[in-house]
């Protein structure tokens, strides 16, 4: 099989507690499941009887004023450490504390539970904003997680920086930094174009370092959370238009592990 030397990893990010701001890592654990610590924790609407996502910003647009890392670097094999939350007030809050329920219901206007255990059928709502030429037009569904992970589909995402170059060049006005589109792994091609160039990646296996190998499984098609305000980002819908109208709404990849490992920051990156 041939092997080619595509690009580098440049970021690492992961995600405490889903829909929250994570953490950005020089290195990480990658573990079958995805990267260890990786969506560990996330909310439960007492109402709904649903996991709490920013897919549905009517409602949880005010989960990306919060920020979770890990008290403690994660181990395999050893329950996950408490996550410390950065508040949208400045505070901070841990979830070890008898009262976080409390506290984060009070911050979000809605009655949450914190999970650290899956339910038996995880879903969330996800709103589909009113653009051209989409399946679902300013509509809410309902979208079922696979069994035993808060993860949406695939357990971890990656997209390159020749994709954001792409999106930036077609829309220049926008903001398409990292941050909107929630990767695991950003990753710096060899060649250095603006392009899509991760479309053509799917179905292959991807190496990076010495150890880790993934199923580059489907490409990841976006969804709202790219157009909601976090940090100094604005809220903007043209940032989902733009992908829907130039690629079919598909910026980057989901993929699988196949062989565990750790990465790093610099590690190289080939396609089999």
């Amino acid at each position: 099989m041939t092997r080619t030397l595509v690009g580098k990893v440049v970021s690492l990010w992961r995600y405490p507690v889903k829909s929250m701001l994570g953490e950005r890592l020089d290195a990480v654990e990658v573990t079958p499941t995805g990267l260890l610590g990786d969506r560990s924790y996330a909310l439960w609407d007492r109402q709904t009887q649903r996991i709490a996502s920013a897919k549905n910003p009517k409602k949880w647009a005010k989960l990306l004023e919060f920020q979770a890392t890990f008290i403690e670097s994660p181990q395999t094999q050893a329950a996950m450490p408490p996550v410390r939350f950065a508040l949208p007030d400045g505070n901070e809050a841990n979830s070890d504390d008898s009262q976080i329920d409390r506290i984060l219901s009070q911050f979000l206007g809605r009655d949450v539970d914190l999970l650290t255990a899956v339910p038996e059928t995880p879903s969330l709502d996800q709103y589909w904003p009113d653009l051209e030429g989409a399946a679902n037009r300013d509509t809410v569904t309902q979208l079922f997680m696979p069994a035993g992970t808060f993860f949406d589909s695939c357990p971890i995402h990656a997209v390159t920086t020749a994709t954001l170059a792409r999106l930036q060049h077609l829309y220049p006005e926008g903001k398409f930094e990292p941050a909107r589109f929630r990767p695991n792994i950003l990753i710096e091609p060899t060649a250095a174009e603006s392009t899509f160039i991760e479309n053509d990646w799917v179905g292959r296996q991807m190496s990076i370092g010495d150890k880790v190998c993934l199923s580059i499984d489907t490409a990841c098609p976006r969804c709202v959370v790219t157009t909601v305000a976090q940090s100094d980002l604005p809220t903007d819908l043209n940032i989902l238009r733009t992908t829907a109208q130039h690629n079919n709404s598909i910026a980057g990849i989901r993929a699988s592990v196949l062989r565990a490992g750790s990465i790093q920051c610099g590690d190289l990156i080939w396609l089999e």
